[in-house]
């Protein structure tokens, strides 16, 4: 039964089943902030790899806003918000991923607080890009252009209490004190994982 699997097996398995008539996936990973979506997609991408099915992850993160961009639209302390990604750019890598032109995405580079472009190659012939990120699967304009182009998409679901200590252990894992951490977790990055709980469409696997 789909239960007695692990969210990597489900996932992985499900993948495998559809190439069986396609030729390319486009799966989106999606959840809220803490969730796991990085480390689902990281593991199942490795074990198709292993099992000698070319995949690789594209990060929604590479299209962070710069912070010298957000700071003069007073959303600096929002960062990662929806209103602090360069959402119509990144639909547009999507499409041109969906049609199959040779693609290289950025990504964010978490230690330094700044997206880098261009360090994710996507080749035409991929058979398997895995997207993750906040807002695959998010009930507000252009965002929702994105649920019709998955050709799979997978939401992990963990419970908002799960969600605050995974998000304050984030950023003690950063140096910051228990208090600074608390403040930064409360301040924003739970109220985005609200919207995203909030205003979440139905997915094809649900882990």
């Amino acid at each position: 039964m789909q239960d007695e699997k692990t969210p990597i097996s489900l996932v992985a398995d499900r993948i495998h089943e559809m190439l069986s008539t396609r030729e390319r996936l486009i799966v989106g990973i999606a959840g809220a902030p803490g969730s796991g979506k990085s480390t689902l997609a990281r593991e199942v991408a490795r074990r198709l790899n292993l099992q000698r099915t070319r995949t690789i992850v594209v990060p929604m993160d590479g299209f962070h806003l710069d912070n010298a961009v957000i700071e003069p639209m007073g959303l600096l302390q929002r960062k990662g918000a929806p209103e602090t990604f360069d959402v119509r750019g990144f639909v547009h890598l999507i499409k041109r991923i969906q049609a199959r032109d040779h693609v290289y995405a950025p990504a964010f580079d978490r230690t330094r607080d700044i997206s880098v472009a261009g360090v994710v190659d996507i080749p035409p012939d991929l058979p398997v890009v895995i997207v993750e990120g906040n807002y695959l699967m998010f009930d507000e304009p252009v965002w929702n252009v994105l649920p019709g182009i998955w050709d799979l998409s997978v939401r992990i679901d963990v419970p908002i209490t799960e969600l605050r200590a995974r998000l304050i252990q984030r950023w003690l894992n950063q140096n910051l004190s228990r208090a600074a951490a608390t403040r930064r977790a409360e301040g924003n990055d739970i109220p985005n994982a609200n919207r995203v709980i909030a205003k979440a469409l139905p997915c094809d696997i649900m882990v």
